[in-house]
C-alpha cells in the first residue's frame, strides 16, 4: 500500500495513509467505512485505496457499495484477488447467475489457488442457498482437503466444509471438520473451537436422552418395575394425560442447525 501511494505527494500520501490505518483499527465496520470514503475523497484514482473501500463496505453489508469499489479497484490495479468478494456481494444481493458467472469465468484457473479455493467456498455456499446441501459439500471436496498439508486458508476450507456437511445432516462429519478447523485455526480466525464444541455437547445430549441400558435409563427402570412384581390393586389410576417419558432433545437438533457466514463468505 505505501509503495502505491507514494505516486501521491508526500503529505497527502500521510494524510490518506492515516486514515486507511485508521480504518484497519475501527472496530465498528461502518465507521471503517467513513474512514475509507475519507481516503477515497483525497485519492480516488489509487488502487489500493478503492480497495480499501471495497473491503470496508463488504465487512458493513453494503454489497453494492462494495461491488462497485472492488471493480474500480480490479480495473485500476488489474489483480484478481477481488473475485471471491466480488461474487459473495453479487449472492448477497441474490443475483446467484452472476456469481457464478463469476466463479465460472475461464480467466479463474491462472489465479492463486488460494483465490480459487475462495471462490470454491462462494459457490458451495450459493448451492446451499438453493436448498442443495449435497452440491454444497461437493463443491468443496478438492484434494487439498485431504491431502495432510495445512495452508493458511486451510481452517477456512475445514470451515465450510464443516458447515456444508452440517447443512446436509452429516453432523458426525461435521463435528470432525470442524475439529479440524479448529485444529488449523492458529490465529482464532473463526468459530470453529465453539462450533466443535457446541456439536460435541449436542451430540452427548442426544445419547443421553435415548436412555441406553446401562442402569440409568428407561430400559433399567423397567427392569426395577418387573423386579418389584405385580402392583398393588388402588382402583383406577387417575388420567395423567400425555406421556412424559424422555424423547429427542430439541436442543440437539437447533445445534445442528447452522446458516450461512455470512459469508463465509
Amino acid at each position: 500500500m505505501r509503495a502505491e501511494l507514494r505516486t501521491l505527494p508526500g503529505d497527502l500520501a500521510d494524510a490518506v495513509a492515516r486514515r486507511l490505518v485508521a480504518a484497519d483499527l475501527a472496530e465498528d465496520p461502518e465507521q471503517a467505512y467513513q474512514f475509507t470514503l475519507a481516503a477515497r475523497r483525497l485519492a480516488a484514482r489509487v488502487g489500493v485505496v478503492r480497495e480499501a473501500c471495497g473491503i470496508a463496505a463488504y465487512r458493513a453489508g453494503r454489497w453494492a457499495d462494495a461491488l462497485t469499489e472492488l471493480r474500480t479497484a480490479r480495473r485500476l490495479t488489474g489483480r484478481g484477488g477481488y473475485l471471491p468478494l466480488m461474487a459473495d456481494c453479487e449472492r448477497a444481493l441474490g443475483r446467484p447467475d452472476r456469481a457464478l458467472a463469476i466463479i465460472n469465468d475461464p480467466g479463474v484457473s491462472d489465479l492463486d489457488r488460494e483465490v480459487q479455493i475462495e471462490l470454491r467456498i462462494v459457490e458451495s455456499g450459493i448451492r446451499r442457498d438453493e436448498g442443495r446441501p449435497a452440491a454444497a459439500a461437493v463443491a468443496l471436496q478438492v484434494p487439498e482437503l485431504t491431502d495432510g498439508r495445512l495452508r493458511p486458508w486451510s481452517a477456512r476450507l475445514f470451515y465450510a466444509y464443516a458447515d456444508a456437511l452440517l447443512d446436509a445432516g452429516r453432523a458426525e462429519e461435521a463435528r470432525d471438520w470442524f475439529g479440524r478447523a479448529a485444529a488449523a485455526d492458529a490465529d482464532g480466525g473463526t468459530d470453529a473451537a465453539e462450533r466443535f464444541e457446541d456439536l460435541d455437547t449436542a451430540v452427548f445430549e442426544d445419547l443421553a436422552a435415548t436412555g441406553d441400558d446401562d442402569g440409568t435409563g428407561p430400559v433399567a427402570a423397567a427392569h426395577e418395575t418387573e423386579d418389584a412384581g405385580p402392583a398393588e390393586d388402588t382402583g383406577p389410576a387417575e388420567d395423567a394425560g400425555p406421556g412424559t417419558g424422555v424423547g429427542h432433545d430439541e436442543d440437539a437438533d437447533s445445534a445442528g442447525d447452522a446458516g450461512s457466514a455470512g459469508h463465509s463468505g
